[in-house]
């Protein structure tokens, strides 16, 4: 899960904190924690979505139509004067769509993680969700992936493919935990400290999309 650190340790990932921040009058501490544990988080729910064929054709048609990765290249406008409410109407509806009725608990969880109030915790999420379909936008236009069977493989790479079954377990847990904050304990743990390979899975594809810093 190191992946994720590379992101957010690369000059756009503190772009996107330090916007997030901003937009949520929440410390730049508290919000890199809550987005480096709900990545991916999102991203396997997101590849629980794409198991499906509906589910895949339908996160195809939301990559061809509307999140193709621009966003990523103008962040400085999307957090310029606070996001545009249709950003975080966007976010919002990601969000419903991706975690369903599991998205309070996953809420919950986060803020009982972190100390932060679960509002701000929503509020985060909104703006992380558009931002990380920019991501897979992005990496969905590289890697030429162009129909929705390959959708489910590109989730579990950008998940890390080779990753240990632990660590999807434990994202797995944490989409059906119950809010109380215990299972994301164990997905801190990995994404904080756990495995340091950042040549291959998430690591090696966030690394290399944008550049450790």
């Amino acid at each position: 899960m190191s992946g994720i650190l590379d992101l957010l340790g690369s000059d756009l990932g503190k772009d996107i904190i330090n916007g997030v921040s901003g937009q949520t009058g929440q410390s730049q501490d508290k919000t890199s924690s809550v987005l480096t544990m709900a990545m991916p988080v999102l991203m396997q729910a997101m590849r629980r979505n794409a198991a499906t064929p509906q589910g895949a054709e339908g996160l195809m048609g939301a990559l061809n139509k509307k999140h193709d990765g621009s966003i990523l290249d103008n962040l400085g406008d999307l957090f310029n004067g606070g996001v545009d409410t249709n950003v975080i109407t966007d976010g919002s509806k990601i969000l419903g769509h991706v975690l369903g009725n599991k998205q309070q608990n996953v809420t919950n969880a986060l803020s009982n993680k972190s100390g932060m109030d679960s509002n701000a915790v929503g509020d985060i999420l909104k703006i992380a969700a558009p931002i990380l379909m920019g991501i897979l936008g992005k990496q969905s236009r590289q890697q030429k992936v162009n129909q929705s069977s390959g959708i489910e493989s590109l989730l579990g790479g950008m998940l890390g493919g080779n990753s240990p079954q632990s660590q999807q377990s434990f994202l797995e847990s944490m989409l059906d935990a119950d809010g109380d904050g215990s299972v994301i304990d164990d997905v801190a743990g990995m994404v904080l400290g756990g495995n340091k390979n950042k040549n291959s899975g998430l690591g090696g594809l966030l690394g290399g999309l944008f550049g450790k810093k």
